[in-house]
């Protein structure tokens, strides 16, 4: 049962774009979900490549299943105006998906990092799941103009793409990567001082292009 102050955030009244709207409990309930999905795709990144660079790539691959699992909830509960880049994203994330699955019964759970290392073209198999953490780290700056989402958005793909075509060496290509993860991190923590509202967007945008779609 909500308390008098519950009920009046509950029904508090907001002026959207194109009519009023309100930030309901089940609202914040997705946003609170969604920053804690990211937050552990923040520590599952980090902690890979912690682990893969101290005790080697043979058990870290857990850390990458973690983190697409982490990721593929944030892109459930994620808030983008337009559907089909939000449907985009999500495709992304499953044909990274599909491609770690299909990785690890060509070489093995235990090889699928080193791999990933030693065979540039298996990074197109897992390819689309980083495009689509990219994704939400372009999100995050074009809402919020956080520097540590663009330095997310900016560092993933020009590290991974180098490694693809052999444009760095792989000691450039792993502090590139170091630095996203901790971007990511960082990017994770600091939303959880922000208000609901921010990551929820005007939902009166959302149903004037529910509207649109519908016509």
């Amino acid at each position: 049962m909500l308390n008098p102050t519950n009920q009046i955030l509950e029904e508090q009244v907001i002026q959207g774009a194109y009519g009023n709207y309100t930030i309901t409990s089940s609202d914040r309930s997705e946003v609170q979900k969604y920053r804690l999905s990211v937050l552990a795709c923040g520590i599952s990144f980090t902690a890979g490549l912690a682990q893969w660079a101290i005790l080697g790539p043979s058990t870290a691959w857990l850390w990458l299943i973690t983190m697409a699992i982490s990721l593929g909830l944030a892109l459930k509960w994620i808030h983008i105006y337009l559907r089909v880049l939000h449907q985009i994203l999500q495709i992304f994330w499953a044909i990274g998906c599909l491609g770690i699955g299909l990785l690890v019964l060509k070489v093995g759970s235990s090889n699928l990092l080193s791999s990933l290392a030693s065979n540039q073209l298996w990074l197109l198999a897992i390819g689309p799941l980083f495009a689509a953490l990219t994704g939400l780290g372009f999100k995050e700056f074009f809402c919020f103009r956080r520097p540590e989402a663009i330095g997310l958005t900016m560092l993933l793909p020009i590290a991974l793409l180098s490694h693809l075509i052999g444009l760095l060496n792989s000691t450039i290509i792993v502090v590139m990567l170091s630095i996203s993860s901790v971007l990511l991190l960082i990017l994770a923590l600091r939303k959880f001082g922000m208000n609901a509202g921010d990551d929820i967007g005007d939902k009166s945008v959302f149903e004037y292009l529910e509207k649109q779609t519908n016509f």
